[in-house]
Parts: C-alpha cells; structure tokens; sequence
C-alpha cells in the first residue's frame, strides 16, 4: 500500500544549518517509527547506530538531473546535500532549497521523502511529502508520522492520504490539485483549526507547539474523507493562504 504524509507552509526563510536539523530529526524519527522501511548501511557514528537513529540507515539522493549518490543523514552531510542543491543551475532562494531521499527496506517496503524549505516566496508553498510504500498487511502508524512532520516541521496544514482520496476530491468535490486538503488524517495550524465548527465530530488531538489532528476515517472509507474535506472547506478551515503570500499559516 502506498500512502503520502504531506505538510503545507507559507513564506518562511531559514538558514542551510536549521533546515539541516529539520532534516535529521526527520529522518531519524523516520527510522525510529518505521523500522522494517529502511536498510543498515553502517555509515553513521557508532552511538547512532547503537540507538537506531537514521543514521543506520541507507539514504540516496535523487538529484534534479536523476543522478543518484548516498548520503550520511548526519546534519553535517545533510548542510552540505542543501549547500548542493543550491549551487544548482536556476536555483533561487526565493523559491527555497529541496532535497529527495529514498530508503529500500525489507520486501515491499520503499520510503521517498521530499521537502523544499526555507523559501520565502509569495506564490509557491513550501512543503514536506514523505511517501511510504509498504506491504498490504502492515501497520504503518499514520497519526505518528503526521505528528513528526507537524512538529518537526511546523506546516499550515497537511495530512495523510492516498492516491484513491487525492483522486476523489479532485473529481468528486472540484478540489484543485494545489488546494488545502487532509487525508484520513488531518493537521491544522492554529488559525485553522479556531475555524471549526462544534459539529465537526473528527476525534481531535493537540500537537506539540500549536495546531491539532484530527483522525477523521478509516483509510478505506474515501467517501467520508471526502465529506469532511467538503466540511472543513465551508468552515475556512482548508481555504488557501492569501496570494500574495506574507505569512507560514492562516
């Protein structure tokens, strides 16, 4: 099964060595909730290894030109992945700096995650998309990797959904493919989320430093999410950020 945990900002400039640190906490957390996702490479420090921080992890970049080459998830390399990006033919800090990793682990199991930050442009989002292959039978913790990227990376909104749901909204609620939307799982800045109502009944958790989940349907169940999308949309809650863009969140 394949399913995308996605999350959503505004103009935000940051430095290469805290997007570094973005990156790091990301992956090793990624290693930490999805241990069967990635394979051992022995390239990180040895107190890494020990505590099953990315680090042990094999990490390849997929750069623009599709040249591939592996990478230590230590912020060091990671700073100097990011400084390499940037020296690329057209890049703008303006638009912010992207990197996409992917990991192969046990059968069935391919993680790819792709993030372009620390931009502060007025007309295009920044934004964290960790996509998890796995195999049909396993559990994969949704609402925990949602809570990673809303912490870790501090987003306006996001989600957890698939191609089936994506599809849905696009040809069954008019949602545009740049529009605001959530998933079976739904994160919501703090703007956002003091837009909604008392009846939206979706179970709700706070998250650390700001904002909330909410669980809103089975993975399966396409036909409610697209309803509480509907739902949230009317509320304001999933309205997009003012163009020209001066702010991270609603």
């Amino acid at each position: 099964m394949r399913r995308v945990v996605r999350g959503f900002w505004g103009p935000r400039q940051e430095s290469v060595e805290v997007l570094a640190g973005r990156w790091k906490a990301t992956l090793d957390q990624l290693a930490s909730l999805l241990p069967s996702a990635g394979s051992a490479s022995g390239s990180g420090s040895e107190s890494d290894v020990r505590a099953g921080a990315g680090q042990a992890w094999t990490w390849r970049i997929i750069a623009a030109s599709g040249q591939v080459t592996d990478l230590r998830s230590d912020e060091a390399s990671l700073a100097a992945a990011l400084r390499t990006a940037q020296e690329a033919d057209g890049w703008s800090d303006r638009a912010g700096t992207g990197l996409r990793l992917v990991c192969t682990g046990e059968p069935g199991w391919k993680i790819s995650v792709s993030g372009l930050a620390g931009g502060y442009s007025e007309f295009l989002l920044q934004s964290m998309v960790i996509e998890v292959g796995s195999p049909d039978d396993a559990e994969v913790p949704d609402t925990e990797l949602l809570t990673m990227v809303a912490q870790l990376w501090e987003p306006d909104f996001g989600g957890v959904t698939g191609d089936d749901v994506l599809d849905a909204l696009e040809d069954d609620a008019d949602f545009a493919p740049d529009e605001p939307s959530v998933g079976w799982i739904g994160y919501l800045s703090p703007g956002r989320a003091a837009l909604l109502s008392d009846s939206m009944t979706a179970a709700r958790k706070e998250v650390r430093g700001g904002g909330v989940l909410l669980d809103i349907a089975a993975s399966d169940d396409i036909e409610d999410v697209v309803e509480a999308n509907v739902r949230l949309k009317d509320a304001g809650a999933l309205h997009p950020l003012p163009r020209p863009m001066n702010r991270a969140a609603l």
